[in-house]
């Protein structure tokens, strides 16, 4: 209860000083025109519509005048105004934005709303915010960046200067997030991405599409051949289904009703209109309603690595972590309400196995229960949420209720993991669904002869395999362990001579499914191993007159540094091993 305390105290002092912030340059530039300015996670920020660019010194100038605001003791006071008369307000003041936000919350029924003075200077707000200015420290204040806003998020809307605070509690909070930023950026996927060369993003191309490099389509068709193995050993199915179907079959879904917006536009096949898919999930109905089905044959899981294609506002594109284009991991387990319990246990273990796999050791689950408005009987969502809840006790996992969270059709639980600097990323998912059995008539024959309908359990383990990647790259920051590295070793010839040696060293690995390559430039041996440490290759072998004539291989690990000598058969072996037992220690 206490940290909550302290977090809310702390959302007031940014919240209050994205207000002193638009205050401040407002002083500065008394044509600058306001947008929106909340408290974030690590400060605060504030939208402006201004001729002029912000500069480095200008941010240094409105930081200036922000500190010596906080100085004077200034009250933050509450008005309440009609909505007419605060729109009247506002347009008279010429912020059309804020005439906007207000003729918004008119149309959702709102009779009035509120400002915030400061001084002379207010604002449109419902708070909270500090008494006074004299609430906040000073030395926990920065003000960070500039970037580009489209009003509303929408990038149809005019773009707007957005100027980003960083507020904490004291001076070494803000280092501390300062030091932890700058190991993140060492971090971003993008970076190492290209580094390593594993993949890129081309926007004259199409925003949001991947394009799988050799070294990252190796890594992927490794984490591929990890997740269909261990699907088969968990009794599922692969299935492989279209990219394309019917609008009859989005229609059935429910799709084109709540999910338009998403998808992209329909074309003409045939005179019937066709959509590409947001979903894998309607095809898998298709699949089940080929045949009848008896309660003898249930459970199914059945498991697809399916591609789908989301249209997402180019302003929120991120690299990997937000894409166009992306393959799920996505399975659905059908099942009789008799056998609900022991699918979502296994489930669950599933999923933690797997991300445990990976190197996630830290999970935490979230469990989302019945909204107000929803589908499906109130005793299939009590069963659903109990099963859920008594899987999650069973694993002993540390998790967080969110009443009312779930989504209309059911109950889920998410996972989610802990990265190597503590940011925490949503992963797996384990959604239960009420309407698409009903929308697509699924039925079984149960013991009594009647039919009945089937539960149907929505899940996705890695997320998707681009933001899954992505998340792996920051998280490894481009040090992977042996079992998925784009390249596992490095043979480092140390002159000419020793060229053949190490292309019968690349023959014997490459025939044991060690992914290896031979540095052939004419560089220096020192230049190699920096090389081949730049790119994080997990090993390298020098080869020189030693090696040679004793054949054996002088081994670098680039984690420890330690160089070592091996018979090969013995280094193969030892890599054989380490792949095969899927070690993941950080090699940090």
């Amino acid at each position: 209860m206490e940290n909550k305390i302290i977090d809310e105290a702390l959302e007031k002092r940014r919240h209050s000083l994205s207000h002193i912030l638009a205050m401040a340059v407002q002083k500065l530039y008394p044509q600058a025109k306001l947008g929106i300015g909340p408290a974030i996670d690590n400060g605060f920020y504030y939208d402006f519509d201004l001729d002029v660019t912000f500069s480095e010194n200008d941010l240094v100038n409105i930081e200036q005048l922000m500190r010596e605001i906080i100085k004077e003791n200034l009250s933050f006071t509450r008005e309440t105004l009609p909505i007419d008369e605060a729109k009247e307000i506002f347009k008279r003041k010429g912020e059309l934005f804020k005439v906007e936000l207000i003729e918004d919350l008119k149309q959702r029924g709102e009779k009035e709303v509120s400002i915030y003075k400061t001084s002379d200077w207010f604002d449109l707000c419902k708070g909270p915010h500090v008494n006074s200015t004299s609430d906040i420290s000073l030395e926990g204040l920065k003000l960070d960046r500039v970037s580009g806003a489209y009003w509303k998020g929408d990038e149809k809307n005019k773009m707007l200067q957005r100027i980003y605070g960083l507020y904490f509690n004291s001076k070494k909070e803000l280092e501390d997030y300062v030091n932890w930023r700058e190991e993140a950026k060492k971090r971003d996927h993008r970076k190492i991405g290209k580094e390593m060369d594993l993949f890129s993003l081309h926007d004259e191309a199409g925003a949001g599409l991947v394009y799988w490099h050799p070294n990252g389509a190796r890594m992927r068709a490794a984490i591929e051949s990890f997740w269909k193995s261990e699907h088969f050993k968990n009794g599922y199915e692969i299935v492989y289904t279209p990219h394309i179907g019917k609008s009859w079959l989005w229609e059935t879904s429910g799709h084109l009703d709540f999910y338009r917006d998403n998808m992209y536009s329909s074309m003409k096949i045939d005179e019937n209109d066709y959509y590409i898919k947001p979903m894998n999930c309607p095809f898998h109905m298709m699949i089940y309603k080929t045949n009848e089905h008896s309660y003898r044959d249930l459970p199914y899981r059945w498991a697809e690595l399916g591609t789908v294609y989301r249209y997402e506002m180019s302003g929120v594109l991120h690299g990997l972590l937000r894409v166009r284009g992306f393959t799920q991991d996505d399975a659905h387990i059908i099942c009789t309400p008799e056998q609900i319990e022991s699918e979502i246990l296994e489930v669950l273990r599933f999923s933690l196995s797997i991300l445990r796999a990976f190197g996630f050791n830290n999970i935490k689950a979230y469990l989302s229960t019945k909204p107000e408005k929803s589908v499906g009987e109130e005793f299939r969502w009590q069963q659903a949420t109990e099963s859920l809840k008594k899987a999650i006790d069973i694993e002993k996992l540390d998790y967080q209720v969110d009443d009312g969270g779930g989504a209309f059709y059911g109950p889920k639980i998410d996972l989610k993991v802990m990265d190597a600097l503590n940011r925490e990323w949503q992963l797996s998912t384990i959604q239960f669904d009420f309407n698409e059995p009903e929308r697509f008539e699924m039925v079984y024959k149960d013991s009594d002869g009647k039919e009945k309908r089937p539960y149907m359990v929505h899940r996705a383990l890695l997320g998707s395999l681009e933001r899954f990647f992505g998340v792996l790259i920051e998280h490894y920051a481009g040090k992977f362990p042996l079992w998925f590295a784009p390249v596992q070793v490095m043979i480092i010839p140390i002159a000419d001579r020793h060229l053949d040696y190490a292309r019968t060293i690349y023959s014997q690995l490459r025939h044991s499914e060690i992914y290896c390559k031979i540095d052939e430039q004419s560089d220096t041996v020192s230049k190699k191993i920096f090389r081949a440490h730049a790119q994080h290759i997990p090993y390298s072998i020098v080869i020189g007159d030693k090696e040679l004539e004793s054949k054996t291989v002088t081994v670098k690990n680039r984690d420890t540094q330690k160089q070592t000598t091996y018979n090969l058969s013995d280094f193969i072996i030892k890599l054989i091993s380490e792949r095969d037992s899927r070690s993941n220690a950080l090699g940090l």
